[in-house]
């Protein structure tokens, strides 16, 4: 059962194909009987046009095979019915092809045969498969292209021609057109082109019908050309080798098609015609074949694209034939010419840029960069333009030129003098702004952008440096190194621009002298050492600018040295190809022939050499005969372009004159002919001078030609931050100047726009290495802003601000740049604080700005340009509309500074380099020292002053933590603005107290490991006080306020001696002021009570501040007894160092005979032995000044304190002559001070009250003299001097014992100085110090001073001397 279903199945699937097969062949019968329909109709067509009454012709009168072969086809079309496509083609072509042939077939039957055979094509009868059809297609094409047209009259004629051109166009779109052979490809676009010159003199209807099938030939042949298998024989350079791609007939057409056609296009571009102008005739190209040429040029290389570069052949037409044509008639044509000719360029470069590297060249330095100059016709300059903006706009080719040429010592710089040529174009002159100034703005703006697009490119993280770069060894700056490892490539590129660099200065200095010149060469590295002859032939030769007349004495000179340059020199030219003028004239434009004979021998020897060398066809036998020959055209040259000549030479004497310089033989006539022809027609430039134009002539070009076939190929390159950089560099001069200057002269907004966009660009790029041209471009807009115009009032400066766009650009740029780009600005800074100033002058600044404005506020209000740069917005909030809202011109420019983000400069500096850092700083500390500012009165100075502090305080705290890379710098400009002629102190110092105590207080709110951040901002604060002080006096309650909080809160962060010593030094000081005193005090007593903070580095401080405040008048005297027991309280901390020290290893007891207080300024000394005995001198010194204080209580205490601190310091190193030189110095000099003061007082009348005052205070000092001195009698009686301090002590007991007070009577001292003498002479004697010695006489000399001075005491004393 399943069986038969499946046979069932199987059988149903049958009946259906066989359906479907009887459906197909039914359809196709159809189609081939209307196929046959239609040839029977066209055959009629035919018969009855050539029997028509009108146009019939006897069969005798023509070949009456044409009708028998017309009717032979009708008669097979039907029967039987024909299978068309299977038959061979020609059989039912030939009789239609016969009739188009046919010399006497009238027009009209002309006509409906080419329809007949035109239809036939369109119907694709048959097809590349049909048995046949390559000879079928060729013969149609040799048919239609043999069409007779004798008989017919000139409408017939264009018809028939119509047609013509349509059927040759059906031709090539059918299939069967790849069985073509070349030939007749080419003789189907020579046919065609034959129809568009005929129709120049025929309806305007026919020639562009026939343009037009031009157009549609080129692009079907060259659209094949891609499709076209490269073989191994189309890379021949052979121009005889056939280059078609298998040569065998089966291949159909190809690339030597391709190349025929495409120089026959080449071709047109020299047709010329001939135009009569008053009489006589003239030879101009034809611009309209030119243009059309051009077109189809451009064609065939957009559709072959870089295919062509497979093809050689192809290839070396495009490099030679059309790129000398290109450049010759670019460089003198029309403008429509010109600019066919720029797309054509820019054509080969998309596709064959690397084949092509010289022929660029040529072509901007020939064509594009001198037609683009000022001296040319407006409408040339501005297509010339246009075509640099467009090869401008291509996204690798600025760096691509820039790798190529101007990285290449032997080449042009095409980059730079494009760039140069578009800012000279575009600045602006002194009337309103040209079309072409606003073009060449445009391409300058373009050019910009690129690089800045591709030099700026978000989260691109290759290297941006080094800058700048060095030559470090010698390198041969004429050998290219090919692009392998992209860093190494790079660095090889920017060596070779400094070589290139070098090379130009090297050539200014030898146009001056040509020692130094070549010295600076070798100074550079350019020559090896031995020096190389290649090196400085090669500088010679492709230098630009080198002063012709001294390389052609350098190059004659005898020296061997310069004879091998000269040979090597030589050796730079090919002169392949050349005929010996053009090579002498090559050879000869490059450096002045000198005048010595033996020197132009010299030169034209190793020309001789050379040409014989590369000559191509072999005519001279011998250098010997080059040689002579050579003087022979010079000869010639001068006979024939000597006005002084007045007979000059016939061609037939020049060839007699050179018979048998050969080798003995004749040189061929035809040659000398055309030699003579050439020099007598134009001259050969002997004694050319330097700076001349160079013209692209064919021996230059065939020489061009010879060295493309050495230098590497043209170098396809991406954009690198590194070349970008340094590309931008060899014209940011230039592009700064122009921009400045276009928007300074441009009234339209989208032109100030594209202005601001291309300061922003500029920006974009400076940020990497250019940051001079930052500040230059910074400095240029300043100017717009009209802020800094010094001779305008604030009036004026307000009223131009507020009714001119222009100026709020400007200030929104400046500002944008100073936010976006802030790390890269240096100098430009002062330019940018100068406008702040203004600004704050004109109350435009908001309060904000030194608050630092949120940077997010205000974002929505505002509009940003593609580049970043904000633009006054265009919303209701907008200045430009808030007339309309009613709001006055001061609130509009208050909405514009606010679009600037002030406040984001400063808040953002802490991201800063510190290269831009510093120079902010150096702007805001000389603007605030005055320079380059003007103030109408002094309100106004101390507001700016403050201002400029307030920001150098809030940069400063921002970046506390590089404060120490930062502040030597800002010290330095302290100093600096303090020499300025017009300084003045004052509100300087006074503003620059407050922020550098604010800064202070910043540093030492955290622990800094180094203390010489500290010294650093110290020091400048005490620069500050000394430069007037009268700023302590009016910043007094400041400086207390912030001394008081440094001490009382961060005591352990200040670790200098120089920090102690300011602060204490500033408290003693600022404290003395009546509504600081309390303050002061009690800081000092605080820190001295609680010790912890009592240290070794401002002990000494801290008891001269101490000191100070106690001999202050008027002062409390609870607070000064507290002082005083605080200061004698020290020695507790004196002696705990003493003891720390001596348990240190290494610490040896060491005695300072000088113990002035100086000594504790080295920090050397702070932990040495004698350290604490120091301190304690200085102590007791300020004691000793505090005794004779005008108050008998202060002095009393001080005494007392003293007296406290000789008790407490008994631990210390008090060896014999410590205890020596503190009595001196303070003990001794305490008494003799109070003695002096007694005295002094006694003299004065009504002044008893002071003398027994200081009278009491002298009796405590001569107590604590007796009582010190028995505490430390056993070391003071070890000293070698004693005995002379023995003395000291009895004369001062004498002179208070005899002290005369005058009229307020006898002292009471003489009351107390006996017991005091008594209790010193018994320990004396009781330590057997005082007794009788043969060797020594301290006892008579005792005995002797006790009789002057207290008698009574020399029998209980002395009882053995009685």
């Amino acid at each position: 059962m399943a069986n038969l279903h499946g046979e069932e199945e199987e059988d149903d699937n049958n009946c259906s194909s066989c359906r479907e097969k009887k459906k197909h062949m039914a359809k196709y019968k159809k189609k081939v009987l209307g196929l046959s329909c239609m040839l029977n109709t066209e055959v009629g067509a035919v018969l009855a046009v050539i029997r028509r009454p009108i146009d019939y012709i006897q069969e005798e009168t023509f070949d009456s095979s044409i009708l028998q072969s017309l009717k032979s086809l009708r008669s097979l079309i039907f029967n039987p019915q024909q299978d068309w496509r299977n038959l061979d083609p020609s059989l039912y072509l030939s009789p239609f092809l016969d009739v188009i042939q046919s010399d006497d077939i009238p027009a009209a039957a002309t006509g409906v045969a080419l329809s007949a055979v035109l239809k036939i094509l369109k119907l694709e009868i048959f097809n590349e498969n049909t048995p046949g059809a390559r000879d079928a297609i060729n013969s149609a094409v040799t048919g239609i292209t043999s069409c007779q047209l004798e008989k017919t009259d000139p409408v017939s004629e264009d018809a028939v021609m119509m047609r013509i051109l349509q059927v040759l166009t059906g031709i090539m779109k059918h299939p069967t057109s790849v069985l073509l052979t070349d030939q007749a490809v080419c003789t189907i676009v020579n046919t065609c082109f034959q129809v568009v010159q005929q129709s120049a003199s025929r309806g305007d209807l026919l020639q562009r019908s026939a343009r037009y099938t031009m157009h549609e030939l080129i692009h079907i042949i060259y659209s094949r050309l891609p499709d076209i298998e490269v073989k191994s024989g189309d890379t021949s350079e052979s121009d005889t080798e056939d280059v078609d791609v298998d040569n065998n007939l089966d291949s159909g057409y190809g690339v030597r098609s391709a190349v025929d056609i495409f120089h026959f296009l080449c071709s047109l571009l020299n047709v010329v015609e001939i135009v009569e102008t008053e009489g006589s005739t003239s030879q101009t190209a034809d611009e309209d074949v030119q243009l059309f040429a051009l077109v189809l040029i451009n064609t065939a290389i957009e559709l072959s694209g870089d295919v062509i570069g497979k093809h050689t052949k192809l290839l070396r037409m495009i490099q030679d034939d059309l790129f000398h044509h290109l450049i010759h008639y670019g460089a003198g044509s029309s403008p429509l010419v010109l600019s066919m000719i720029c797309s054509t360029v820019l054509n080969i470069y998309h596709f064959l840029r690397r084949f092509v590297r010289l022929q660029l060249e040529a072509f901007f330095a020939f064509v594009i960069l001198r037609i683009s100059t000022l001296g040319s016709a407006p409408q040339l300059q501005e297509v010339a333009l246009e075509g640099i903006i467009n090869f401008c706009r291509q996204p690798t080719f600025l760096i691509e030129i820039y790798v190529n040429y101007d990285c290449d010592p032997l080449c042009r710089n095409v980059m730079e003098e494009i760039g140069k040529l578009l800012c000279k174009q575009s600045f602006p002159g002194g009337g309103p702004l040209t079309s072409l100034q606003i073009q060449a703005f445009e391409g300058l703006v373009i050019m910009i952008q690129k690089i800045a697009d591709n030099i700026d490119k978000e989260g691109d993280s290759s290297p941006s440096g080094p800058y700048p770069i060095e030559i470090t060894e010698y390198r041969p700056f004429w050998e290219e190194k090919p692009k392998e490892d992209l860093d190494t490539w790079v660095d090889y590129l920017r060596v070779r621009k400094v070589q290139k660099r070098k090379i130009l200065i090297a050539a200014n200095h030898f146009n001056r002298d040509e020692k130094k010149g070549l010295q600076y060469i070798k100074f550079c590295q350019l020559v090896s050492d031995p020096p190389d002859p290649k090196a400085f032939a090669f500088f010679f030769r492709y230098t630009h600018g080198l002063d012709k007349n001294m390389i052609g004495e350098y190059l004659g000179d005898p020296d061997e040295f310069h004879i091998q340059v000269l040979k090597e020199f030589t050796r730079t030219f090919e002169f392949a190809g050349m005929n010996l003028d053009n090579a002498l004239r090559t050879y000869l434009e490059t450096f002045r022939l000198p005048g010595e004979a033996q020197k132009i021998q010299r030169i034209l020897e190793a020309f001789s050499d050379r040409f014989y060398e590369e000559q191509s066809l072999d005519i001279f036998v011998s250098k010997d005969a080059v040689y002579i020959f050579c003087y022979s055209l010079i000869m010639l040259n001068t006979d024939q372009h000597n006005p002084q000549v007045k007979k000059k030479m016939t061609e037939e004497e020049f060839i007699r004159n050179n018979r048998a310089i050969n080798g003995g033989k004749d040189l061929p006539r035809e040659y000398l002919s055309e030699l003579f022809h050439s020099i007598a027609t134009h001259a050969i430039t002997i004694f050319g001078q330097s700076g001349q134009p160079i013209e692209m002539n064919p021996s230059r070009w065939i020489e061009l030609m010879n060295r493309s076939k050495a230098v590497e190929p043209f170098i396809l390159s991406d954009f690198d931050r590194r070349l970008g950089r340094d590309m931008f560099a060899c014209i940011a001069g230039p592009s700064v100047a122009a921009v400045s200057a276009f928007f300074e002269h441009a009234d339209e907004d989208d032109v100030l726009h594209e202005c601001i966009e291309g300061l922003i660009s500029i920006a974009r790029i400076a940020q990497y290495g250019l940051e001079d041209t930052l500040d230059e471009l910074l400095a240029s807009f300043c100017k717009f802003t009209t802020l800094l115009n010094p001779y305008a009032s604030t009036d004026e400066t307000l009223f131009a601000f507020s009714n001119d766009m222009k100026p709020r650009m400007a200030t929104l740029a400046v500002f944008t740049l100073a936010n976006n780009f802030g790390d890269s600005i240096r100098a430009g800074w002062r330019n940018i604080v100068d406008c702040l100033l203004k600004l704050k002058r004109l109350k435009l600044l908001p309060q904000s700005v030194i608050e630092f404005e949120n940077a997010d506020s205000d974002v929505q209000s505002q509009s940003k340009t593609e580049s970043g740069i904000l633009l006054p917005t265009h919303d209701p909030k907008n200045p430009e509309d808030s007339l309309s809202l009613g709001l006055n011109e001061f609130e509009q420019n208050l909405k514009v500074i606010k679009q600037c983000q002030i406040g984001n400069i400063f808040s953002n500096t802490s991201k800063l380099p510190s290269d831009a850092l510093l120079n902010l700083g150096r702007a805001l500390i000389f603007a605030a020292a005055g320079k380059g500012q003007k103030f109408s009165t002094s309100v106004e100075e101390e507001e700016t002053v403050g201002f400029c502090w307030d920001l150098i305080t809030a940069i400063s705290v921002a970046n506390i933590s590089r404060f120490q890379i930062l502040w030597p710098s800002f010290h330095d400009y302290f100093l600096g603005v303090v020499q300025f002629p017009l300084f003045s102190p004052i509100p300087f110092a006074e503003k620059a107290i407050v922020g550098l105590f604010k800064v202070c207080l910043k540093l030492l709110a955290s622990y800094q490991a180094d203390k010489f951040p500290e010294e650093l901002i110290f020091k400048s604060i005490n620069l500050m006080w000394k430069l007037d002080k009268q700023v302590l006096d009016t910043c007094c309650q400041y400086i207390t306020q912030s001394v008081s909080k440094i001490i009382i809160e961060y005591p352990a962060n200040l670790q200098s001696q120089l920090g102690w010593k300011s602060v204490l030094h500033l408290l003693s000081v600022t404290g003395r002021q009546p509504e600081t005193y309390d303050q002061a005090v009690e800081t000092l007593i605080m820190l001295m009570s609680d010790a912890t903070h009592v240290s070794q580095t401002n002990y000494a401080y801290c008891i001269d501040c101490a000191f100070g405040f106690v001999a202050l008048k008027n002062s409390p005297l609870e607070k000064n007894l507290k002082l005083l027991d605080l200061m004698s309280d020290s020695v507790d901390s004196l002696v705990q160092w003493y003891k720390n020290a001596c348990s240190e290893p290494g610490n040896n007891y060491s005695i300072a005979s000088n113990t002035s207080s100086s000594s504790l300024e080295d920090n050397k000394g702070l932990n040495s032995l004698n350290f604490s005995m120091n301190c304690f001198v200085k102590l007791g010194e300020a004691l000793r000044k505090t005794s004779l204080a005008r108050r008998e209580e202060i002095r009393n205490q001080a005494v007392i304190s003293l007296h406290k601190s000789f008790k407490l310091a008994e631990e210390l190193d008090f060896s014999s002559i410590n205890c020596i030189n503190c009595f001196n110095l303070v003990i001794f000099a305490m008494v003799d001070d109070l003695h002096e003061k007694m005295i002094e007082y006694s003299r004065r009348e009504n002044a008893e009250r002071e003398v027994r005052s200081m009278e009491g205070t002298l009796k405590n000092a001569m107590e604590l003299l007796a009582d010190v001195y028995l505490q430390f009698l056993k070391e003071i009686a070890e000293a070698q001097e004693f005995r002379t301090f023995w003395l000291g002590v009895l004369r001062r007991m004498d002179t208070c014992m005899k002290a005369d007070l005058g009229e307020y009577g006898d002292t009471k001292l003489q009351e107390y100085i006996p017991d005091l003498l008594r209790k010193m002479i018994t320990k004396m004697q009781e330590m057997e110090i005082l007794v009788r010695k043969d060797d020594d006489d301290l006892w008579d000399i005792t005995y002797i001073q006790i009789q002057w001075i207290a008698p009574s005491l020399k029998e209980e004393l002395f009882p053995e001397e009685i």
